[in-house]
């Protein structure tokens, strides 16, 4: 099927076009970000680099990670809402973590569009699902609306911080010189020899 063909690693056609119309990935603002992160600052390590994306991505968390679960405070009227703003910002915060693996990709050199990335975005996915689904257990478990606000905007940062340390770690890894092969000691040699 011409739809699901791929040229060298390259994602398909089908997976790109899901990115973009599903999931609503502008790979053109993923590239503006990495190259003006770059810009700003030059004399820093990718790696540094990307700690600049975590922190921004991680104050927006806080921020949409509390705001998600506010109207559940209210009431009656906002287990309704409650629902609504939960899929909503679910959604919000999977995607701009999905930016977040991307742009540190680019920073580290990689081709956002080679198959690789899909398996580390559908991580990314489950780890946000993850991270949503922990204010809904607090909810169930204290029947108190004011903790899942708090704790809303403490799993939405702490799954920023872990997507973007383990994407430094992925990318920093797959990027590192390979060592090169040690000859064994003359001694361990003579012994096998």
């Amino acid at each position: 099927m011409a739809i699901a063909q791929r040229h060298a690693g390259q994602q398909s056609l089908f997976t790109d076009d899901f990115f973009y119309f599903v999931l609503r990935l502008r790979k053109s603002r993923i590239h503006s970000v990495a190259d003006r992160v770059r810009r700003m600052y030059s004399d820093e390590s990718p790696e540094q680099q990307a700690r600049h994306l975590i922190r921004s991505t991680a104050a927006i968390a806080f921020a949409a990670g509390g705001i998600v679960h506010t109207p559940a405070i209210i009431p009656g009227f906002g287990i309704m809402y409650e629902g609504l703003g939960f899929v909503a910002g679910t959604s919000i915060l999977t995607r701009m973590h999905l930016y977040l693996v991307l742009e540190i990709a680019l920073l580290f050199g990689k081709d956002i569009d080679e198959s690789d990335r899909v398996k580390e975005l559908a991580a990314v996915v489950a780890a946000c699902a993850g991270g949503a689904a922990a204010p809904v257990a607090v909810l169930a478990t204290t029947m108190n609306p004011v903790f899942v606000v708090a704790t809303g905007a403490l799993a939405a940062t702490a799954v920023t911080q872990v997507i973007g340390e383990s994407a430094i770690r992925r990318y920093k890894r797959s990027t590192a010189p390979k060592a090169a092969a040690v000859p064994a000691p003359a001694a361990s040699r003579r012994q096998h020899g």
